[in-house]
């Protein structure tokens, strides 16, 4: 608990930094002066709190939607980006835009939601016609799935003049983030606290069909339940801030080493995790070519695409 109470400060250390950094003049002297007809707090309350609680937001419940998704396949190597959840996310996103461009946002991830949970359920479908004889088999069907959907998305996007549009979707970044739109994000939070009241549920269900059964569960309902929840924080982040690539494999992994696979103990330790990864990724991006900005979509995807190699070649070590 001291571990965790001490990740909890650093998140909230990095929060508080992360307020004071941009091009804009934002500093403690600033705010008390109160100079430029109170510029620094607007520029504050607007645009920098709205981000630090969205980076907060959305790298927790992409990392619990991540566990929740190895739990279910008992696989440590998926996660939404490495199962075609996100691309089909997107593709839903790019019809809706296409045929109800004036549909509200709310509405837009109901139906990112549903094309999420679709491409899901293709990606479980997918996993029963394979001869699984390698863990890694299952991300490797997953990222191969997310390309065949992805291309297809790409060409609608290209056929109909949408590219940057879509490219809003696929590439994490929060320098749009302003109050009034990321509010959406809670719902992705409220998810994630739902994963934890039912974590011990999908911690049986991880153990198998027939286990789960045995001890009076109802599987299909705890699939659909996690099901659910990965393709609505899958589609609220992706509407709001786009996609944020290797978290929700990276964080669960990390976290499993070190607490285990009982995912009521997993939960806080995930969440707080994500968070102070996706802050930490956003200070570097924004810090590393100043005042230009790296998206945070390409900085997360860099850190964790070398450990996932890191991951893999550790597995392979323990194997040989």
């Amino acid at each position: 608990m001291k571990i965790l109470a001490l990740a909890i400060l650093a998140v909230a250390l990095l929060a508080l930094a992360s307020l004071f950094i941009g091009v804009s003049d934002v500093s403690w002297s600033t705010l008390r002066s109160g100079g430029d007809d109170g510029h620094a707090l607007q520029v504050l309350l607007v645009s920098r709190v709205p981000r630090t609680a969205a980076l907060i937001l959305s790298g927790s419940a992409m990392a619990v939607a991540g566990l929740i998704m190895q739990m279910m396949l008992r696989n440590r190597f998926v996660e939404p980006t490495t199962a075609g959840t996100v691309e089909s996310a997107s593709l839903g996103l790019l019809l809706v835009t296409l045929l109800a461009p004036s549909m509200p946002v709310f509405g837009k991830m109901l139906v990112g939601a549903a094309f999420a949970a679709i491409g899901t359920m293709l990606f479980l479908r997918l996993l029963r016609f394979v001869p699984l004889r390698d863990v890694l088999m299952v991300p490797l069907i997953g990222i191969m799935l997310s390309g065949v959907i992805a291309a297809l998305t790409t060409f609608l996007a290209y056929r109909f003049d949408l590219l940057q549009t879509l490219l809003s979707w696929t590439t994490g970044d929060f320098s749009g983030v302003l109050r009034g739109r990321y509010e959406l994000l809670w719902v992705a939070f409220l998810l994630a606290i739902a994963a934890y009241v039912t974590a011990d549920r999908f911690t049986v269900a991880g153990m198998g069909r027939d286990f789960a059964t045995n001890l009076g569960l109802n599987y299909r309902a705890i699939l659909a339940l996690g099901l659910t929840i990965v393709s609505l924080v899958t589609s609220v982040v992706v509407v709001t801030v786009g996609m944020i690539p290797i978290l929700g494999l990276v964080v669960p992994n990390i976290v499993s080493l070190t607490v285990g696979d009982n995912m009521r103990r997993s939960v806080p330790w995930v969440a707080v995790l994500g968070a102070l990864s996706v802050l930490a990724c956003d200070i570097v991006g924004r810090t590393i070519r100043a005042p230009y900005e790296i998206p945070i979509g390409t900085v997360v995807g860099v850190v964790g695409s070398a450990v996932f190699l890191h991951l893999i070649l550790r597995r392979g070590r323990h194997v040989a």
